[in-house]
C-alpha cells in the first residue's frame, strides 16, 4: 500500500532523490530505444546522463523553457542545504544537478510525467558529452 505523499511539503534533497530515478529512468527508456546492446554497454550510455556534469550542462540547454513555477522549484532544489559535493563535479555543477533532480522528482510526484518527459527531451536532445 503506497503512503499519502504532501509533495509540496517535501524537502528539496528528498525531491531530487525521487527525481534521480526519474531521470534514470527516462535516460534508460532513450538508450533502449537505439537497439539491442549488451547491459553492460547500456549502463556505460546510462551513467553519461546522470553525472553532475551532464546534468548542468542539461539546465543551461533547459532554462529557457521552464515555466516560473518550475524555475522556483529548480532554484529550491539547486540552493538546497545539507548537500555533499562530491570531488568528481564542482559545487556550481551539482548544485545545478541537485536543482534539475529536485524538479523532475516534483513533477514526477505531481504525476506530471508528460512534462518531465518534455523537459527531458530538451534537457539532452542532440546529444550529451
Amino acid at each position: 500500500m503506497e503512503k499519502s505523499i504532501d509533495f509540496n511539503k517535501c524537502n528539496a534533497l528528498i525531491l531530487a532523490y525521487m527525481g534521480d530515478a526519474v531521470i534514470e529512468l527516462l535516460a534508460r527508456r532513450r538508450i533502449i530505444g537505439d537497439g539491442d546492446r549488451k547491459v553492460s554497454d547500456l549502463n556505460i550510455e546510462a551513467k553519461k546522463y546522470v553525472t553532475a556534469v551532464s546534468q548542468s550542462a542539461a539546465v543551461e540547454k533547459l532554462l529557457p523553457s521552464l515555466t516560473e513555477r518550475e524555475m522556483s522549484i529548480f532554484k529550491y532544489g539547486r540552493n538546497a542545504k545539507g548537500v555533499n559535493i562530491p570531488k568528481s563535479a564542482s559545487a556550481v555543477d551539482y548544485r545545478r544537478a541537485t536543482g534539475l533532480e529536485c524538479l523532475f522528482g516534483h513533477l514526477y510526484l505531481e504525476g506530471d510525467m508528460e512534462r518531465a518527459e518534455e523537459l527531458f527531451g530538451i534537457a539532452y536532445d542532440g546529444g550529451i558529452d
